[in-house]
């Protein structure tokens, strides 16, 4: 039987795939100089949380208020100055189309539960982004007769009407039947954004502005998946700025950021978004995210706390700010619908060139391959099309080692004649290369070209909406792990995570056997270099940590990839590849005269004046 031979080639593709992951799983960890501001910037969050906790406390003795206490309704009353005129009630209005359900207070008029109508979480609990209390809106302003009040205190009036269809509710905080400040919610039947303006009358001489009117906007992401850890990983506050250049604060740590010109602000969920958009941009705002996550829990309710403060301008002594609400799925199939708000952007594709493959082939080609197929068999049916459109390049690569195990018997000979000069060696040896036509590095083109697609794949499968709880075989949702064993409540592997995944398992087991028929049995030690066998058990170990808490849907990818790639390899090499045509090729191109560029020229004028020099 023939002896299998040592592939760097290989070898070198894997590690850089390696790499890949390496710098996904780091890519986001702080520099030097974000170290250096982080003291600063934890000060900020730490002050966004104690401003979040007063407001909670406020709102919390508001809503205690004892409405059929006359005495305490008009001490509150007195409290609020000209807005006591509106008279308190704790009654809810509910908008409600298609897709969305919103419950919007009296007191604040703001929305205090918005559920999405066609979705369910992993055990089957309706998809709620507001609820409970876990988020707040309202404007903090001061008053010509000093004082300092936020519409989450204040009571509404509220006017429910119809309008082509539409749903209408008009809030007004009044000051007088012709003085007010108003809310009004306009929701659009199977639409997920719903129009919101916040505009005054007559307030010209109630508001002060001599201080700023801020918007205020909090919110505590609900947990919706059975891995909180998983699911934080891709809830992110994600917002449009400066001429839409689009921005995100940490997913892994608290993070605060002040920009300017602010056009939308998304508070991502991982597959749902609770989005702000505005008309008119912000002039500038603050922004926080405080992540609530330190450990695995399979009862912790909440991911990342996320709040917002956006000036808003008085114009002629009055507000008038058209802006927008979407309460739903961070779909492109949905919110490419707002595409002269740009919310298609939130979604996190990827950066560069990896978010343009993700974006704007991956995405729709599997979108219209899963209109055909059930979506794990979509996935296989992708795998096979990318990989057949890659067999050229992996055709190349083959070749590429083929040519260099038919020379190894004469690199091996020059190793040996130039033992003791390792200079000489190395000339002789890329000479050898250039007669024969030869490239010692084409080998590695395949795996740099895998580069973008494997990572543009990597952000693909866990964010994808068309696959959220999409099953196939024993994976109950593409989009996330698989599990085939559950450790016990408090047990965890460090890395690994509290399960067993069966599709990382296969997929590891594929890496092994392809590189097992690449690299061979027989790889040597070279002094100063890694043990490549022992990178060989390695790698498929490494890989068996990295996919157990990852989509599944990524994990069967990746096994039917390499299973297709050890196809195509055994084919080219047994029914393509023709060793002694091979060198019957080399030979002739040995014979032809080589022309050296000016870059081979000048390296070999280098080498030789070295060994001149040596020899000195």
């Amino acid at each position: 039987m023939e002896e299998k031979k040592f592939d760097v080639n290989s070898i070198i593709g894997f590690v850089l795939i390696f790499g890949i992951l390496i710098f996904m799983f780091y890519q986001n960890q702080p520099t030097p100089e974000e170290l250096a501001a982080e003291k600063a910037k934890q000060e900020q969050v730490e002050a966004a949380k104690a401003a979040e906790k007063t407001t909670e406390t406020l709102s919390t003795e508001v809503q205690q208020l004892d409405l059929q206490d006359s005495t305490a309704v008009a001490t509150y009353q007195g409290k609020l100055g000209a807005f006591g005129f509106t008279k308190p009630s704790n009654d809810i209005t509910t908008l409600e189309n298609e897709v969305l359900l919103l419950k919007i207070s009296n007191k604040g008029g703001q929305i205090v539960e918005a559920k999405m109508k066609n979705f369910v979480t992993y055990d089957s609990v309706p998809v709620y982004l507001v609820k409970d209390g876990n988020a707040s809106f309202g404007l903090d302003f001061s008053t010509t007769d000093n004082r300092v009040l936020n519409t989450k205190d204040l009571y509404f009036e509220p006017t429910l009407s119809k309008a082509n269809g539409n749903q209408i509710l008009s809030l007004k905080a009044k000051t007088a039947n012709n003085q007010y400040l108003e809310y009004r919610y306009e929701m659009k039947p199977n639409e997920y954004l719903v129009d919101f303006q916040i505009k005054t009358k007559g307030l010209d001489n109630v508001i002060s502005s001599n201080k700023p009117i801020e918007l205020d906007w909090a919110l505590k992401g609900i947990r919706h998946s059975k891995s909180i850890e998983y699911e934080n990983r891709y809830t992110r506050l994600t917002y449009n700025h400066e001429d839409d250049k689009i921005s995100k604060l940490s997913e892994g740590s608290d993070d605060e950021e002040t920009e300017e010109d602010i056009k939308w602000i998304s508070y991502r969920q991982h597959f749902f978004s609770s989005i702000l958009a505005a008309d008119e941009p912000f002039k500038s705002g603050e922004l926080a995210s405080v992540n609530l996550v330190e450990e695995e829990s399979r009862t912790f309710g909440f991911t990342k706390a996320y709040s917002s403060k956006l000036p808003i301008e008085l114009e002629g002594g009055e507000i008038a700010k058209d802006l927008h609400w979407y309460f739903g799925p961070t779909d492109v199939e949905v919110l490419s619908k707002y595409e002269d708000l740009g919310l298609e952007d939130s979604i996190p594709f990827g950066w560069g060139i990896f978010g343009w493959i993700n974006r704007y082939v991956f995405t729709p080609f599997y979108s219209l391959i899963s209109t055909y197929f059930p979506y794990g068999i979509a996935i296989v049916i992708m795998t096979i099309l990318v990989r057949l459109a890659m067999s050229p390049v992996t055709y190349k690569s083959y070749l590429s080692q083929a040519k260099m195990k038919v020379l190894k018997p004469e690199i091996t000979e020059l190793g040996e004649k130039y033992k003791d000069n390792a200079m000489k060696k190395q000339q002789e040896t890329m000479k050898l290369y250039g007669k024969a036509g030869v490239s010692p590095m084409s080998g590695c083109i395949p795996a740099v070209i895998q580069m973008p697609i494997f990572y543009a794949l990597f952000m693909f499968f866990p964010t994808s909406f068309a696959l959220r709880q999409k099953s196939f075989l024993w994976a109950d949702d593409l989009s996330s792990f698989d599990t085939i064993y559950q450790f016990p409540e408090g047990f965890s592997i460090p890395f690994y995570g509290d399960h067993v995944s069966l599709f990382p398992i296969l997929a590891s087991i594929a890496i092994f056997f392809y590189m097992m028929m690449t690299t061979g049995q027989n790889m040597p030690t070279q002094p100063g270099m890694p043990n490549m066998k022992f990178i060989m058990y390695l790698m498929p170990f490494m890989m068996l940590f990295f996919f157990n808490n990852y989509a599944s849907g990524l994990s069967l990818y990746y096994f039917v990839s390499n299973m297709i790639t050890i196809g195509i390899m055994l084919v080219i090499k047994n029914f393509i590849i023709d060793n002694d045509k091979i060198h019957a090729q080399i030979q002739e191109n040995k014979k032809k005269p080589k022309k050296e560029n000016k870059f081979q020229k000048k390296m070999r004028e280098m080498m030789e004046q070295a060994e001149a020099q040596k020899k000195k």
